[in-house]
């Protein structure tokens, strides 16, 4: 999950589609350059652990556009395939 949030705040395309999971990746991503990711706060796990083979994670993502500081939710799920972890999907955004 960090290291996705490091993605999205360098804008680092290619690595946030290699950690999506295959049936649920987008064909293109587009990232807003306008957005600035600054802060992440987990608020929430179950599962992911060494032995786990999903997982989900609760966040608040902070960001600035146009200088205005604003936060977005997500509940999103993770699954490990071959010692790998991937973004499967959110269940909620806020």
């Amino acid at each position: 999950m960090r290291s996705r949030f490091s993605a999205f705040a360098v804008g680092d395309r290619e690595y946030l589609l290699a950690t999506w999971h295959r049936r649920t990746r987008p064909g293109d991503l587009e990232l807003d350059d306008e957005i600035d990711w600054y802060r992440l706060d987990v608020t929430e796990t179950s599962g992911g652990g060494l032995f786990d083979d999903a997982g989900e994670v609760a966040f608040v993502a902070h960001h600035r556009t146009d200088g205005v500081r604003r936060t977005m939710s997500e509940h999103s799920r993770f699954v490990r395939e071959d010692g790998r972890w991937f973004y499967l999907d959110a269940l909620g955004v806020r």
